[in-house]
């Protein structure tokens, strides 16, 4: 009724309210920081970009940074934000020096005036200094109001910014950092550009070989076939090697030092210069597939003012390599094609290890050839009734807003667990597949395509053409905290180790950690996930409060399932340290019985105690 449409229905949000009601528009999703790309990073990563825009202008060649106790620290040693413009900079939304024809920064990585501003909102403290010409002015807020301002006379601090925050636990609920994430993201700064130093709580990080030195700490050296192939000219650096490998193909991209986790319009051209150099150079029409097959590869390019697929940065739109110039495309291809075809000229062992390799691809496609042809013939029929699967609405692969970035798909055992989820998950974000149980143990690749139950998760998940396509962000194995569901848990992690390594690199693999323990007494409901939390929740509450056991999932509510998969969610991210060696550990743990694995199991046999008896 139009009566219920009024003028005072209409308002406008200030800056700070707008980016509170609406996070995800600027850090994607939230998250407690279990996961690589929740939103508290997002915040570390907004501050950094400032730093890194510095050094690569040539300014400051040293980043501090610190976590403690919550309270972020970061200082670099650039010129310092103007003095008069620190408030506005950091509190005046599309304010800053790299808009277009800036002559202060010519390839920078924040170009909206918008990142600090969601840091200085979405924390509960904030402070800015700027150290410039003997000068220092700072200011301080709380949740984007401004609560202070001082400025001081012949200051004899370094120039530069420093900057503190503390992201808002009422938005990032039970958050924590991660540091295996952070150092990831510390490293790739270091690796793309050379001569930086970044020092994180007290480690130091630095790199001489940038793309070269990525692929040497993040693929096992015994896994490579040759040394990386590693590759400049001007503003775009390649490095890349073919592994002994059998599957897939695992690529990092940067566009002005910006990770873009979900590739875009450079990583594609990348991937085409590939094939179309490599076929120029052996003179013979290669498939792609075995052209690229067990690649990992590492490019940064940088371009002017570049355009982003979203605030967050993971996926490149632009066409050109600035506005009205050469394309991406065409540029690529051209500096791909000339030196990468003038290495294997000169490299001629390099060229015949790449061969073989292709050949060795070629003939193992077509040995599996017809069983994936029966297995895509079923992949169809399931794509439009996958009995396992219940979908959600929006895709990590086709949705470029909070709902694809959230989307998850939880991977349960049994019919009861998957029907407590289905009831429960938030049906735009949260896909559930159910297995019939325990699946195949799979280690030989030809097997895998036989086998139907894990044909309809793959077409979940469209993993066949790699991880562009791949159509949840999160997949979550959901098991019970049993014998039986961690031994399903391990048969699922030997499935995507063994045969998307990269899926799990990627930081989308994911245990579900669920309650062991409910404790309640009339006017309140503990849920405990180990036994110190359950001791915990008896002393808070006191008395003799009714306790339960949850020995499955199945036994959980659907109800009470939603206090677990929602903003609470407790999520393991499944993490590879570096240079893992995957096949061997695999082949150990879960390959044919051996007179080692048998010793190892004897030698580790532990007693169990019955706490639920002890309870009692």
């Amino acid at each position: 009724m139009t009566n219920n449409y009024k003028d005072t229905n209409v308002i406008t949000l200030n800056w700070d309210e707008h980016i509170r009601i609406r996070p995800g528009m600027y850090i994607g999703k939230l998250g407690d920081g279990s996961a690589h790309d929740d939103g508290i990073y997002v915040l570390l990563k907004e501050v950094i970009d400032n730093s890194i825009d510095e050094f690569m202008e040539g300014f400051g060649k040293t980043i501090d940074i610190s976590i403690k106790d919550h309270k972020v620290m970061v200082r670099d040693y650039g010129r310092g934000i103007p003095l008069k413009s620190v408030v506005d900079c950091v509190s005046k939304m599309n304010t800053g020096a790299k808009f277009k024809d800036s002559e202060s920064f010519e390839s920078s990585i924040g170009m909206n005036g918008v990142g600090v501003k969601a840091v200085n909102a979405l924390s509960s403290y904030f402070k800015v200094q700027s150290f410039r010409d003997s000068h220092q002015k700072q200011a301080e807020f709380s949740c984007g109001k401004k609560i202070a301002e001082s400025e001081i006379e012949g200051s004899l601090e370094r120039p530069g910014t420093l900057t503190e925050f503390i992201p808002d636990d009422t938005i990032f609920e039970n958050y924590h950092w991660y540091t295996d994430y952070i150092e990831k993201m510390v490293w790739n700064y270091v690796y793309l550009n050379r001569g930086l130093v970044i020092n994180f709580n007290g480690k130091r990080f630095t790199s001489k070989n940038g793309l070269h030195d990525l692929l040497m700490n993040t693929v096992n050296p015994d896994e490579m076939l040759y040394q990386p192939i590693h590759l400049q000219e001007d503003t775009f650096e390649f490095a890349l090697v073919h592994t002994k490998r059998h599957y897939g193909e695992e690529y990092y991209s940067f566009v002005n030092s910006q990770n873009t986790t979900q590739g875009g319009t450079h990583q594609q051209a990348f991937r085409e210069a590939i094939v179309k150099t490599i076929r120029n150079f052996y003179g013979k029409d290669f498939d792609p597939n075995d052209i690229r097959n067990s690649i990992a590869a590492a490019m940064s390019i940088k371009i002017k003012e570049p355009v982003f697929e979203s605030q967050t940065k993971t996926r490149l739109g632009s066409i050109y390599m600035q506005p009205g110039g050469q394309t991406i495309r065409n540029y690529i291809n051209d500096v791909v094609g000339r030196l990468l075809d003038n290495y294997l000229h000169m490299h001629s062992d390099v060229a015949d290890i790449l061969r073989k390799k292709i050949q060795e691809s070629e003939q193992e496609r077509k040995e599996i050839a017809g069983i994936k042809k029966e297995m895509k013939e079923t992949q169809k029929k399931v794509s439009l009734n996958n009995s396992k699967l219940r979908d959600c609405k929006y895709h990590f692969n086709t949705d470029n807003n909070a709902d694809g970035i959230s989307s998850t798909i939880f991977i349960t055992e049994g019919d009861s667990a998957s029907g407590s989820i289905t009831t429960s998950r938030d049906r735009r974000s949260q896909a559930v597949f159910s297995l019939r149980g325990k699946p195949t143990n799979i280690l030989k690749k030809t097997d895998v395509y036989k086998n139907e139950e894990l044909s309809m998760l793959q077409a979940a998940l469209n993993l066949e053409e790699g991880l562009e396509g791949l159509r949840y962000n999160n997949i979550v194995i959901a098991t019970d905290a049993d014998v039986d569901g961690m031994h399903i848990r391990l048969l699922m992690l030997t499935y995507f180790l063994n045969y998307y390594p990269d899926v799990v690199r990627a930081g989308h693999v994911y245990i579900l950690q669920t309650p062991l323990f409910r404790v309640r007494n009339k006017q309140k409901t503990l849920y405990c996930y180990s036994e110190e939390e359950k001791l915990e929740a008896i002393k808070s509450l006191g008395g003799k409060p009714e306790i339960t056991r949850f020995k499955g999932l199945g036994e959980i509510s659907p109800g009470e399932f939603g206090n677990f998969i929602g903003k609470s969610i407790r999520l393991e991210p499944v993490v590879l340290e570096k240079n893992t060696k995957i096949s061997e550990i695999l082949e150990y743990y879960m390959g044919d019985n051996t007179k080692e694995r048998k010793q190892f199991i004897i030698d580790n046999l532990r007693e169990e105690i019955n706490t639920e008896i002890l309870d009692e």
